[in-house]
């Protein structure tokens, strides 16, 4: 029996030990943030623990570059989402999914700012049933989802998603923006039933729900 052999092999024992414990300590705590993540990326079922299983496979695979003390949660999304882009373009032609739109486009703050929109999560943690939350984040389209799930959902900062989907900072905030009023569209009715918007600031005369109206009334700061 060859010692020398013998003591590689018990180093080498060693090492991937560490490694395991490591990365359950570093990167197993954001598992369920992941899950959260990609049920909303693959509107559900299998998919999305699939694309987890996938995502925490590459990353203990890649273990070894990563820089322990780094952002590890956006390091990991970044390996999810690109996983899951990466399974998009293969079923199906997705030429532009992540491509630039137009970054002049500067509305995107009095939307960021509305009393109605702040957060998809946050909303369903108050009034907001969160499956129609959910089903209008599903509904949009994933050059719009995948930014408003990374912001709004995860926290995450404008740069971090930047790094995270490999795109400028202001391609970011467009996208939110963009994905941000098409929630609004989508949840008006439901906010102004639950109370999120007062009715009397989105009413019509006639009664009729106006997000446009509402808009408006926001802006000049009155009700009617």
């Amino acid at each position: 029996m060859n010692p020398f052999r013998s003591r590689e092999s018990k180093r080498a024992e060693r090492a991937e030990a560490d490694a395991r414990q490591a990365f359950q300590q570093e990167a197993m705590v954001h598992a369920d943030a992941l899950y959260e993540s990609a049920r909303y990326m693959t509107r559900g079922g299998s998919e999305a623990e699939d694309l987890v299983q996938e995502t925490l496979l590459k990353a203990f695979r890649s273990w070894d570059r990563y820089q322990p003390g780094t952002n590890c949660k956006a390091w990991l999304f970044r390996i999810m989402t690109n996983t899951f882009i990466n399974s998009l373009r293969k079923r199906r032609p997705l030429a532009g999914l992540l491509d630039e739109v137009d970054s002049s486009e500067r509305a995107f703050d009095a939307y960021g700012a509305s009393e109605f929109y702040e957060s998809p999560a946050k909303r369903a943690e108050g009034r907001m049933v969160p499956e129609r939350v959910q089903r209008a984040i599903e509904s949009m389209p994933e050059n719009f989802r995948v930014p408003v799930i990374l912001a709004d959902l995860q926290d995450f900062s404008y740069k971090e998603i930047s790094e995270i989907l490999d795109c400028p900072v202001g391609t970011v905030m467009s996208r939110l923006h963009r994905g941000r009023k098409l929630l609004q569209e989508q949840l008006f009715e439901h906010a102004v039933d639950v109370g999120v918007i007062p009715r009397e600031r989105a009413a019509l005369e006639d009664g009729t729900l106006s997000l446009e109206a509402y808009r408006q009334r926001r802006k000049s700061g009155t009700n009617r």
